[in-house]
């Protein structure tokens, strides 16, 4: 789904507000809800948001709280000015900083919570720091860069009673409803498989770190965007997208559509963490006499195999493969050689004792297969639907919000969000074991274990147990001067 942009006009976000009330450091007047007369909201029932990261993707964000009629955009936040230039002219009245730290530090007070649309390897730091801080937090997927990451904003989440949200809108849509809907009346009996394929990456990768030292554009604070990733030069052409197929930013295409796509196996069949992982990659060669050796960039293509225990939903265990850079399974024979498999680009195959069912991306388009038994097969619906489908999840998150920890549900909760993140990260430790290096006994040259080997995972202590070398990419090392909130 492309980034939506909204037409709003300047100074609409502050039309509910009484004249001459105005937006500054001081933060709202809370006014009784009678003094703005009928039909306006105080600002007692609204929420406050300030956004970090609101360029690009992060401006689709925004827009879509400020569309919920609920929230109060009041604080901007990019290290990149020419990013965040459309989002600041349509915003007037928010206050603008390049330093998120920096806003966290003298404004905390007077917002209520942070929306976090950076790059992955930064989600991790601003949305612990604002959680220490009791705000609520709304992160763009992949929630974080690591798996300990992951485990530990979710278990933050829990400890400081925030209300959080991760950005894959797929988990508000009526798809995988309508999908948890014919799982659980049976239609197509017991799953055991799943299968999962994207055409992504749609960036360059399986390539050499680029050796052009381009001058950092003006307006970009690249050592602030650089972040907890180990200095280097700028690059060019790594913003605002090529950063996600590098490992030091990015997650590659599972980071990027993982989480549209794999949430729905979670969410119908109940599964969590996985126990294992194996993965094979397309090598890249530089020429004939040697294999092309790219650590920092994530392979062109890939196949991934997790291995799930039995799921709340399920009589046994639960394989699921990732296949992207436009790999895809078998078709299902039950699908004519016309029909088209997922929405062509991406897709989601349930495997079912008694039948199989696929959709699209964002678990959109749900179909039962063969496609005739769509016009035969009802059963009652049993999920409520988010107002707006997948675009209500900013909604949903922003209504959360107000009413406060544990007051209402949502659809994709870091206790939810993390584990899905977990299994999403699991998926690349393979993925990158197949390009890491183990120096052989002999001294000479190097061997790639991890391409032929199915990775044992221990969930509680949050490592791989038959490659060490593996581990490294479980916790990474932050550049100095930069830490998960003190942990």
């Amino acid at each position: 789904m492309p980034d939506e942009k909204l037409n709003l006009p300047e100074g609409n976000s502050r039309r509910h507000f009484i004249k001459n009330t105005a937006l500054g450091a001081a933060g709202f007047m809370i006014v009784p809800r009678h003094v703005l007369g009928r039909g306006f909201v105080a600002p007692s029932d609204r929420l406050t948001i300030a956004a970090v990261g609101v360029g690009g993707k992060g401006q689709s964000d925004i827009n879509y709280f400020f569309k919920s009629g609920k929230a109060d955009i009041a604080y901007l936040c990019d290290v990149d000015d020419r990013r965040a230039e459309n989002t600041v002219k349509a915003f007037p009245k928010a206050k603008y900083y390049k330093d998120w730290r920096e806003m966290f530090e003298k404004e905390a007070k007077n917002f209520d919570a942070v929306s976090v649309s950076t790059p992955d390897h930064t989600h991790a730091v601003v949305a612990m720091a604002a959680m220490q801080r009791g705000k609520h937090v709304y992160v763009q997927k992949p929630m974080t860069h690591d798996i300990w990451e992951a485990r530990k904003l979710t278990e933050a989440a829990e400890k400081y009673k925030v209300v959080t949200q991760m950005g894959n809108q797929g988990a508000s849509g009526d798809g995988v409803r309508q999908l948890r809907e014919w799982y659980d009346a049976g239609v197509i009996g017991d799953v055991d498989k799943v299968y999962i394929f994207t055409n992504r990456p749609i960036w360059p990768q399986g390539i050499p770190w680029p050796s052009e030292k381009p001058p950092v554009p003006k307006g970009l604070d690249w050592d602030l965007w650089l972040g907890t990733a180990p200095y280097v030069d700028y690059v060019d052409k790594l913003i605002p997208a090529s950063w996600r197929g590098w490992a030091d930013y990015g997650t590659g295409a599972l980071g990027d559509l993982g989480c549209h796509l794999m949430e729905a196996p979670f969410s119908v069949l109940g599964i969590k963490y996985a126990l294992d992982c194996q993965a094979s990659v397309t090598s890249v060669f530089t020429d004939w006499s040697k294999r092309g050796y790219f650590p920092k960039s994530f392979p062109p293509s890939s196949h991934a195999t997790l291995t799930f225990p039995k799921g709340t939903k399920t009589k046994g265990p639960v394989t699921m493969h990732w296949m992207d850079g436009g790999i895809k399974p078998e078709r299902p024979e039950e699908l004519g050689p016309d029909e088209v498999f997922g929405d062509g680009n991406s897709g989601i195959l349930f495997v079912g004792t008694k039948g199989k069912m696929m959709a699209s991306e964002y678990a959109a388009n749900p179909r039962l297969l063969p496609l005739s038994r769509n016009q035969e097969v009802k059963v009652k619906q049993t999920y409520a639907r988010v107002p707006g489908s997948a675009d209500g999840h900013y909604a949903q998150w922003v209504e959360g919000a107000i009413a406060g920890y544990g007051k209402k549900e949502l659809s994709s909760p870091f206790n939810l969000a993390g584990p899905l993140t977990e299994a999403i990260l699991m998926a690349n430790l393979a993925i990158r074991a197949a390009d890491t290096p183990k120096p052989r006994a002999n001294g000479r040259g190097m061997d790639y274990p991890g391409s032929n080997m199915k990775l044992l995972w221990d969930h509680e202590n949050m490592r791989v147990t038959n490659l060490e070398e593996v581990n490294q990419y479980v916790k990474r090392e932050y550049r100095q001067g930069w830490t998960l909130g003190g942990v």
